[in-house]
């Protein structure tokens, strides 16, 4: 049985499994407790950070890496174009963007304005992770010009990376998108694997529900 330890990015890891019908079961990790007094993850892993997976024997984590596990050992989807498929580099570029353009950038805005001092909030690296991510998203906004997905006309793994870096900076950050992602992220959003992993992770569920009805 796969196992996916935590949340947060963990639901990229969730949604993938449920898209590609892979059975699994989520197990907490409650960050706010404190992961020194949960000695069963730190024994998986011992960075302390989420998400985590693990496949009998295999360990892994870094939620994208994970996904190309999963897709490569789970194998193959057509959530994954083949190397030679004309879809394959803008399916690689916005895999990765997703997490090292996007969501990297996000969560380092998140924690300067809701977590660190008052005094400290808008400082100089918050204002340049912001501007990364904006900078990113221009790619992503040109592309959604060109195709209702970000690798072409079907949906890839790689809309599963962005789009959780979308509802993250919207949900973390307030993000004002424009109608382009907004429609995009609709449409990801929609799938009933998507809802079907929501349902799985309830914290996630939650703080979208909050952050809705504010």
């Amino acid at each position: 049985m796969i196992t996916v330890w935590g949340e947060g990015r963990g639901f990229r890891v969730v949604w993938l499994l449920e898209e590609m019908g892979l059975p699994y079961r989520l197990r907490d990790v409650d960050l706010l407790v404190g992961v020194e007094h949960d000695a069963e993850f730190l024994a998986i892993n011992p960075g302390g950070f989420i998400p985590a997976l693990q496949d009998g024997d295999v360990i892994m984590v870094e939620s994208i890496a994970i996904m190309e596990y999963l897709m490569a050992r789970h194998g193959p989807t057509p959530l994954a174009p083949a190397p030679h498929d004309p879809a394959f580099p803008a399916y690689q570029q916005f895999l990765h963007l997703g997490e090292a353009g996007l969501a990297a950038s996000v969560y380092f805005v998140h924690g300067a304005r809701n977590i660190a001092p008052e005094a400290e909030r808008n400082n100089w690296s918050a204002r340049q992770a912001l501007d990364v991510f904006e900078t990113r998203l221009r790619l992503v906004t040109r592309q959604l010009a060109r195709s209702p997905y970000l690798a072409g006309e079907r949906f890839t793994a790689a809309d599963i990376s962005v789009t959780y870096a979308l509802e993250m900076a919207r949900r973390n950050v307030g993000f004002a998108f424009g109608p382009a992602e907004q429609a995009y992220v609709a449409r990801t959003t929609g799938r009933d694997a998507y809802q079907r992993a929501m349902d799985t992770c309830q914290a996630t569920k939650a703080w979208d529900a909050a952050v809705s009805a504010r």
